[in-house]
């Protein structure tokens, strides 16, 4: 069975939450909007306090190419455009909207029914700009502006898309859930990504834990045109797109590269989905399914929340924060942080809440680095983390940036199977940023 060339792991994948359907959370009193949920410049706002607005309406429109509108994800009335703190409590500038009380008032453009529309009548390029105009992004973690993603430079060419829908990290579901609930929207979104990229082939990679939806898309591939299904052996993090990449095409992206220079565009499950509603029912990126899970949690499931929405209350619909809890995480437990402030709202980058006991959240104490080179077999991008941290200690941000670390996933293969529990993504996280910043400040001044 398929699978990446270079390091990776196989973490116990806890997938505690695996077919328990989707289930909506109640629509908050305010929704506080965060005006940057994407890589690149936020967007603006473009109303102001006091201002009535409608579910799906534009909210704060896109800053530049690398960057995408914001919607409503409520309707009601505009009451403030402040600064709200993130799940790390540093200030995120946002759009306080208070709810109505006599219900939810969509934009009359949105189709809202629930009948399948697998006509296509748009060109790749109009598919695109209404991709754009919806505030699609990718919602693997990143959330690159998809429109990006589907408009290479001059010179390259696209050969192939590749559909994620691994999703490795430990204990998420709601891809999966997704892949069982709207296997055919979800396809008939591949359909449309490809008319946008023209091109005639799609792979989907699904790791074999995942079963019955490989068997569900192997069913309905049959009805596509092609689209090819691709299982994949359990190895984390094959849901990165390089891992993914090899895994499916056997292509190895050059290191500082993008997937165009393989041919390859790849897009997450959950941002296929997200394109066949904007593009075939009109509807924006307001909402998300995300994981709610942990060994304590009394109603784990995956749930549809409206951005915007406290996670807070997400948390309570899932029963609440269990007494002996210990962290709370964004994300799962490899490449997903710990959190400060359960009252953040949900976004486009919220893909999970993982709530650990305090037995489970309490690290090992490190010792010395023994030098065994566990963390070099482990890394997927083939970079040497105990090499990185030891210039993250002492500084050497040239010599990090000489050794490749803006390669790095940040995906926690190395303190995963480092034996003296030495936290070495903390440092290779800081020596990333660091060299990040100076990256972009060097490219500035030129």
């Amino acid at each position: 069975m398929k699978t990446f060339r270079i390091g990776g792991i196989h973490p116990t994948d806890h997938k505690l939450s695996a077919n328990i359907p989707i289930e909506t959370v109640a629509l908050p009193k305010q929704a506080i909007v965060p005006l940057s949920q994407h890589i690149g410049a936020p967007a603006q706002p473009i109303v102001e306090k006091g201002d009535h607005v409608k579910v799906g309406q534009v909210i704060a429109a896109a800053n530049g190419f690398v960057s995408v509108n914001v919607h409503a994800p409520i309707s009601g009335v505009v009451t403030k455009i402040d600064t709200a703190l993130d799940a790390w409590g540093l200030p995120m500038p946002s759009i306080f909207i208070d709810a109505e009380e006599d219900g939810d008032e969509w934009l009359e453009t949105i189709d809202r029914t629930p009948d399948l529309n697998r006509i296509y009548k748009l060109t790749g390029k109009e598919i695109i700009k209404k991709i754009q105009d919806a505030g699609i992004v990718g919602l693997g973690g990143a959330c690159f502006p998809t429109h990006v993603k589907l408009s290479p430079p001059p010179g390259s060419k696209v050969e192939v898309l590749i559909i994620n829908a691994v999703e490795c990290e430990p204990y998420l579901t709601c891809d999966h859930q997704l892949m069982l609930e709207r296997g055919e929207e979800i396809f008939i979104g591949i359909s449309l990504l490809m008319r946008a990229l023209e091109i005639e082939h799609a792979i989907v990679g699904i790791e074999n834990n995942k079963k019955d939806a490989i068997e569900l898309f192997q069913k309905i591939a049959n009805r596509h045109f092609g689209i090819e299904i691709c299982p994949l052996k359990l190895r984390y993090p094959q849901g990165g797109e390089k891992q993914l990449i090899d895994a499916t095409i056997g292509r190895q992206v050059p290191s500082g590269a993008l997937p165009i220079a393989v041919g390859a565009v790849v897009q997450n499950v959950a941002t296929v989905y997200a394109v066949y509603e904007a593009v075939q029912k009109n509807k924006p990126l307001i909402d998300r399914v995300m994981t709610v899970t942990g060994e304590s949690v009394t109603r784990r499931g995956n749930y549809l929340v409206r951005f915007g929405t406290p996670l807070a209350d997400v948390i309570a619909q899932a029963g609440g924060i269990p007494e002996n809890t210990g962290k709370i995480i964004a994300g799962g437990p490899m490449m997903g942080r710990a959190m400060s402030n359960v009252n953040m709202p949900a976004h486009k980058r919220t893909s999970g809440i993982l709530i650990m006991t305090e037995a489970e959240s309490v690290r090992r104490e490190p010792v010395n680095c023994m030098r065994c080179g566990k963390c070099v077999e482990a890394c997927p991008m083939g970079l040497e983390p105990f090499l990185l941290v030891r210039q993250a200690e002492m500084r050497l941000w040239d010599d990090m940036e000489q050794n490749a670390i803006m390669d790095c996933i940040e995906c926690g293969c190395c303190l995963y199977s480092c034996p003296s529990n030495r936290p070495l993504l903390d440092y290779v996280r800081m020596g990333k940023a660091t060299v990040g910043g100076i990256i972009r400040t060097r490219a500035t001044q030129k």
